[in-house]
């Protein structure tokens, strides 16, 4: 065993013996039901959740639910929990479902995402660092832009720009991959040094397998800060009331771009099942731990951190 996760994990299991036992979460609390859009950072995230919530003793339950469907399950309480909530693009969901009796937002769970246009760096280098700079290198990219799967909104939201003929891009072309194909497709003209311009956004494991940059000038498309978004955590209504000890621990429960990106790179690039990935970058990073488990308990009322630092040695 690594030894620096033995010593750690030592220290935050004799801390954590020394808290209050609580009383029990109710027995209708176990199954906790999280809903999962196929992507890859809510399929980390969810592993994440999914491993701590084990070693308190719930038993997690990851439903494959497109966006809309997972929010019609909250609504109606067949979803628990949502840690994939996009915002502002997801906004619109918010408004049909919160509100009185309606879903509940717990916190924001994640900050400083992004999605916009992207390039690698020797390109970024050349010259090109904004959208009115791709014109300038019409002939080094082929007049292409690689968006994502078909139908995406941001890919329609990358073709109505070449339909206007912003940044001088009429008579380009968008190609539309999905996010193995367009990762193939950069790393195939990295490896050639080869200009190319495609949607990026992070967390992702490109941020860290590719030496990139994203590229300003595209807020009216995109938004300001490089499409820059935060993730929230939301339940179904009166999730933390029903279960006071859940919602404690979502409520504690925070990720960053580092660590989303290490797990999804073990997901994507390893093939590593999510819980899998997830439980080896806990074992590595058991420190994470204290914050998420700060007065929560096992189900049965027990210390919550030992009984995790004990499920995922």
């Amino acid at each position: 065993m690594n030894t620096s996760f033995t010593n750690i994990a030592t220290a935050l299991y004799l801390s954590s013996l020394a808290l209050t036992v609580q009383a029990a979460e109710p027995a209708n609390c176990q199954a906790v039901a999280l809903t999962d859009p196929g992507w890859t950072d809510i399929n980390s995230t969810n592993g994440l959740a999914s491993v701590v919530l084990r070693g308190l003793g719930y038993q997690p339950d990851i439903k494959t639910l497109a966006v809309p469907i997972g929010f019609e399950g909250l609504k109606s309480g067949e979803v628990d929990v949502f840690l994939g909530n996009w915002m502002p693009a997801q906004q619109a969901f918010l408004d049909k479902y919160a509100g009185e009796n309606g879903i509940e937002v717990v916190k924001t769970n994640l900050e400083g995402a992004k999605f916009t246009l992207a390039v690698p760096k020797y390109v970024y280098d050349a010259g090109v660092t904004d959208f009115s700079d791709l014109a300038k290198f019409s002939d080094k990219f082929d007049e292409r832009i690689y968006g994502i799967e078909a139908g995406s909104p941001a890919n329609q939201l990358l073709q109505d720009m070449i339909d206007k003929g912003d940044f001088e891009l009429s008579k380009w072309s968008l190609v539309e991959s999905g996010e193995q194909g367009v990762m193939s497709q950069v790393r195939r003209a990295v490896k050639r040094n080869q200009f190319i311009v495609f949607l990026g956004w992070e967390p992702h494991p490109m941020n860290t397998n590719i030496e990139l940059n994203y590229l300003t000038g595209g807020d009216d498309y995109f938004g300001p800060n490089y499409g820059g978004a935060t993730v929230q955590t939301v339940t179904r209504a009166n999730l933390s009331t029903d279960c006071p000890n859940l919602g404690t621990l979502l409520n504690n429960v925070t990720f960053t771009l580092s660590m989303e990106n290490q797990v999804m790179g073990a997901i994507l690039d390893k093939g590593n099942e999510p819980d899998a990935a997830a439980k080896a970058w806990l074992q590595t990073n058991p420190e994470v731990l204290t914050d998420w488990l700060e007065g929560v308990t096992t189900l049965d009322g027990k210390p919550g951190l030992a009984a995790v630092i004990d499920y995922i040695k």
